[in-house]
């Protein structure tokens, strides 16, 4: 699993650590049962915090993404298929308003992005 923090982010970095380990749990790189790095040993290798990594993985286990284990470390809870789905149409939902939002202040119109969107869908 690669971890990619950026400084220029809105995302405070235990933020972007969580959201990167939610993205691949759904998008299927990482299955239920998998086991995450541990929290010291994700620290070491992005050079933050223990502390900042510890809320990553504690914002995961309060979501449902991950289980931790006492002295055995975090792994990847089983998801619900219903709710994946729910979860990965919500990130479709946020990011098609972000692209609205920058259309609109773009000045297009809804047939601009219409076509637009037609031509992303078949390539």
């Amino acid at each position: 699993m690669r971890i990619v923090l950026s400084n220029d982010s809105r995302q405070a970095i235990w933020e972007q650590i969580a959201q990167q380990i939610k993205d691949a749990i759904m998008k299927g790189e990482l299955s239920a049962g998998d086991s995450l790095p541990s929290i010291r040993a994700l620290a070491r290798e992005l050079r933050i915090s223990v502390i900042t990594t510890k809320k990553a993985y504690d914002e995961l286990e309060k979501e449902r993404f991950v289980d931790s284990v006492q002295g055995k470390g975090s792994f990847v809870a089983a998801q619900d298929s219903a709710l994946m789905q729910e979860k990965r149409l919500k990130v479709i939902e946020d990011r098609l308003g972000e692209a609205l939002m920058e259309a609109r202040m773009l000045g297009l119109d809804y047939g601009q992005l219409e076509q637009m969107l037609r031509i992303l869908w078949e390539e």
